[in-house]
């Protein structure tokens, strides 16, 4: 959902779309990122398509369709196709793959194991409401607690777990109870919700979304203003992360807009207002390859990510310069990164001291070394 606005998405021929999906993929690799989440959307294929070689981009940890209930965050439906019938055809959202709607245990139970025949890591509920969705409020409370066990006991039985989309207390609370793992946004949390998150163990996948220059460009008023509600959050989350020693994962929550996806590194180096340059790289590499393992037997990529060490995965970044000094050059990747290295593949190698390196200007970059994945 990166590279396309929500009308493309909606409207526009599935290959087109996938195609854009398949160059922001390759983007987000030459950006350094060697290993992604994605938490909504059909990318099976384009994931198959870049652990077979056929296109280049990050590993990709599928969710699939996100797990919405009626009026939820995941609605995506035009009015037109409301009411919903029962055995009534799909949604054109639902039939792409976006979304899987469902409203009761078992429906939840249904189509969390769909995504997990498809390829799922990990799943994504929608557990609150949203920013980019104008039919449902920020504060609202999405499912029950006994249908989002539903999701979660389907996730267990495949060995991994369901991730929440959330901003509330009251969200995240119930979400709590059912058994997740993993809190995704929550900028709105109080500080009795955080403590039963440490007392849990559960991960916090948090975003430094500020209302800055980097802000997502929503053209909906009503979207607008709640995103200004989120952005006032953000400071006291982190902060209240760090004072209950939640374990805090680094994610972007960037969709829609393919010029927002290119401010991932910025982002990264923003975290440097709550942690140090060093804390901050390690969330999103040591802490995050810890939460993609969390998937249990059904990680598709097994092998430490995060690490430099014997039998980790190899995956490398050098810089031309120290992050340690200036975390700013996380976000300057075309200047800053001399190499990148994925699986033991070099996809960028800026320092010519074999000729065999990446042609300067290359629109479609592709691996010019290969080294021991191991």
């Amino acid at each position: 959902m990166v590279a396309s606005s929500e009308m493309v998405l909606l409207t526009a021929d599935p290959g087109y779309t996938q195609l854009l999906a398949a160059r922001a993929a390759e983007e987000t690799l030459m950006r350094g990122f060697t290993t992604v989440r994605d938490l909504g959307g059909p990318v099976f294929g384009l994931k198959r398509a870049i652990d077979e070689g056929v296109t280049v981009g990050p590993r990709i940890y599928p969710s699939g369709a996100v797990i919405s209930q009626t009026s939820g965050h995941g609605d995506f439906r035009m009015s037109s196709e409301l009411p919903r019938l029962p055995a009534g055809r799909l949604s054109q959202s639902e039939v792409d793959g976006f979304a899987a709607i469902a409203d009761s245990p078992d429906e939840v139970r249904l189509r969390t194991r769909e995504q997990l025949r498809r390829g799922a890591s990990q799943i994504k509920v929608m557990g609150g409401g949203g920013v980019a969705s104008p039919y449902n409020p920020i504060e609202s409370t999405q499912f029950t607690e006994l249908e989002l066990r539903a999701a979660v006991e389907a996730a267990e039985n495949w060995g991994t777990y369901v991730a929440v989309h959330a901003y509330t207390p009251r969200a995240v609370q119930q979400a709590l109870r059912a058994g997740v793992k993993c809190i995704e946004h929550g900028q709105l949390l109080d500080e009795e919700t955080v403590e039963m998150m440490a007392a849990a163990g559960t991960w916090w996948s948090l975003q430094p979304l500020l209302g800055d220059e980097d802000q997502s460009p929503l053209a909906n008023p009503v979207s607008r203003k709640k995103a200004q509600t989120v952005y006032a959050g953000t400071t006291n989350a982190y902060e209240l992360a760090k004072k209950h020693g939640v374990r805090t994962a680094f994610g972007t929550d960037v969709l829609f807009d393919a010029d927002l996806a290119r401010t991932q590194g910025r982002q990264l180096a923003k975290l440097v207002r709550w942690y140090s340059p060093a804390d901050a790289l390690k969330v999103a590499t040591a802490e995050n390859g810890e939460l993609m393992a969390l998937s249990g037997f059904s990680n598709p990529y097994p092998g430490r990510l995060g690490v430099v060490e014997e039998a980790a995965l190899a995956d490398l970044l050098l810089l031309n310069g120290d992050p340690l000094a200036d975390i700013s050059l996380i976000g300057e990747p075309d200047s800053s990164l001399a190499v990148i290295m994925k699986d033991g593949t070099i996809y960028k190698n800026a320092l010519d001291l074999s000729g065999d390196h990446e042609r300067d200007g290359a629109s479609s970059p592709r691996p010019v070394a290969k080294a021991s994945s191991r």
